[in-house]
């Protein structure tokens, strides 16, 4: 909405710096954060009041987390997304449809992961909605988004690109619906999975996000994307500012999900950013590179799969205990250890990823 002042930029000079994708991002993360960090308080005593008992916790589980974290609210996604909308309603340009379809997504995800822990919390059990249904409703999400893009993007959107390979590769037609909808649930999904530990999910997303940030401002840039050998993609650099107030709505809820958290992020937030990533991935045509941006989450994801159909072929678990993470707490590292340790990783990943910008 604060892009409407630069209409008056040649009356007002000064304000010709809301015309600028730059400016509006560091807006968008300082709003964002400030919103957080204020309202989290209230927020956290609210649903706190309101749950109780707060999320119950496996009993499959470490047995730490039984003795610690019992009684910590969930739902604390309803932190991040009030914060990362607001802001974005206030420093994106409002008529890029780039910018609607990540925060519908967002929306939608959001709304059935708060679904999930309302149920979690109501029947005090970790099952909570069903799981076919809910991939059936992230799935209709994503295929919307997807056909929304195509509707409004440009020719080249149904495209497929690949890291340090200049150009599009195929197109894919009709079935750029079934693979971008297949990026946008499984990003979201993965995220979900990885998020078991405090803090363990909002950092690699926020470094996610940060890295995505950077290739939507440049793919988005006709001078830069041509520089660099990338797919110019017209309207996709309003993303950056969507991916600022993420990352400011993620540092003000790290503030309260620091170990020991007073509250969780639960599904509300973790399907959400998930698949806003994803979204934006399928946005930039950068579908691959978010497989390795995002590879913590991608490796979390694999860990479950890996451990699901080993103990049912077999009845062995190659794993003491998945996710991956869990595995590793199994092996004797403290929670500290194996949070800090991923973030370390997810770090590294980002910086391969961003590597392939200049791979071609």
């Amino acid at each position: 909405m604060l892009t409407w002042l630069a209409e008056f930029s040649t009356v007002y000079s000064p304000l010709n710096l809301f015309r600028y994708i730059t400016f509006r991002t560091g807006g968008a993360t300082a709003t964002a954060l400030f919103f957080v960090f204020f309202f989290g308080p209230r927020i956290i005593s609210a649903l706190r009041l309101k749950q109780g008992k707060g999320q119950p916790i496996r009993d499959d589980g470490p047995q730490s987390h039984i003795l610690l974290k019992t009684g910590t609210p969930t739902m604390g996604g309803l932190m991040i997304l009030s914060g990362l909308i607001v802001s974005t309603l206030l420093w994106a340009n409002l008529r890029n449809h780039f910018v609607w379809i990540v925060l519908l997504v967002m929306v939608g995800f959001g709304a059935i992961g708060f679904y999930d822990d309302l149920l979690k919390v109501t029947k005090q059990t970790h099952k909570g909605f069903s799981g076919r249904r809910r991939l059936a409703l992230e799935v209709a999400i994503a295929i919307a988004a997807c056909y929304a893009m195509v509707k409004f993007g440009t020719p080249h959107t149904t495209a497929l690109s690949l890291p340090a390979i200049n150009g599009f590769v195929a197109d894919l037609g009709i079935f750029f619906l079934a693979f971008g909808a297949f990026v946008i649930v499984s990003a979201g999904n993965a995220v979900n999975l990885t998020d078991g530990l405090d803090g363990l999910a909002i950092v690699p997303v926020m470094i996610a996000a940060a890295a995505f940030g950077i290739i939507a401002y440049l793919a988005g840039n006709a001078i830069f994307s041509t520089y660099l050998g990338i797919n110019f993609v017209p309207g996709s650099g309003e993303l950056a500012v969507v991916c600022g107030a993420l990352i400011g709505a993620g540092l003000g809820f790290l503030w309260f999900n620091a170990p020991p958290a007073q509250i969780f992020m639960g599904d509300t937030g973790s399907l959400a950013l998930g698949g806003a990533l994803g979204t934006i991935a399928v946005a930039v045509k950068h579908e691959i590179v978010l497989a390795i941006v995002g590879g913590l989450f991608v490796v979390e994801t694999l860990s479950v799969i890996v451990q699901v159909v080993s103990f049912k072929m077999t009845g062995k678990r190659v794993f003491k205990m998945a996710p991956i993470h869990h595995h590793f707490e199994q092996l004797g590292w403290s929670e500290p250890q194996v949070v800090v340790r991923f973030w370390i990783i997810a770090f590294v990943l980002a910086l391969i990823g961003l590597s392939t910008l200049k791979l071609r």
